[in-house]
């Protein structure tokens, strides 16, 4: 308990929020931090500076402290960030999510309505609020792959939609969706 209020006091007072602390093998402390989410504000990312400054700090309140460790890292959340909190939840509505649940649910429950293959718990789909619910959308169709014909009479793919609260989840996650193709914007337009 007192290695994560040490934790987050020093990461706080450097202006940045904690995201996760995790012990492994071998005496690895690894911290999370990232920047405070502000809806009205532009997304900022975590820099290596951050990251060095807070190492720096959390150093010498370690060693106050007398926490024992044998390697510090400190990193930003990643692509695959989890989700604990409602501030996380609202800051990544829209965002393709995976989650994972404690109990499975699916036709093999006695409601049988849900639409869900028997015993799922894992879901991959874009996250959405419900009024103070939230929800995942996914369609079970495969991908359509660039190039790949595509009938015109092909039906729209069935949507399915899985309400969930937070305490339900084992886990939830950004999903980690890389293009390597290439950016999807629009290119830069060159000064003339």
């Amino acid at each position: 308990m007192a290695l994560q209020k040490t934790v987050e006091q020093t990461v706080s007072g450097l202006g940045l929020e904690l995201v996760e602390i995790e012990r492994s093998a071998g005496g690895l402390l690894r911290i999370t931090i990232d920047h405070p989410w502000q809806p009205d504000q532009p997304e900022r990312f975590v820099t290596v500076e951050d990251c060095e400054s807070v190492t720096r700090q959390l150093q010498f309140a370690l060693e106050v402290e007398s926490v024992e460790y044998r390697r510090l890292e400190v990193s930003s959340p990643g692509i695959d960030r989890p989700l604990r909190t409602e501030k996380d939840f609202a800051r990544f509505t829209g965002s393709v999510i995976d989650i994972t649940l404690k109990a499975p649910v699916g036709r093999g429950l006695a409601e049988g309505a849900s639409g869900v293959a028997a015993n799922r718990k894992k879901f991959r789909g874009t996250l959405e609020q419900v009024g103070l619910a939230w929800q995942i959308v996914w369609s079970d169709e495969p991908v359509i792959k660039p190039g790949q014909r595509v009938s015109r009479k092909r039906p729209p793919p069935v949507m399915q939609a899985l309400g969930f609260t937070l305490d339900e989840l084992r886990e939830a996650r950004l999903a980690s969706i890389v293009d390597f193709k290439g950016r999807t914007g629009q290119a830069p337009v060159a000064n003339p």
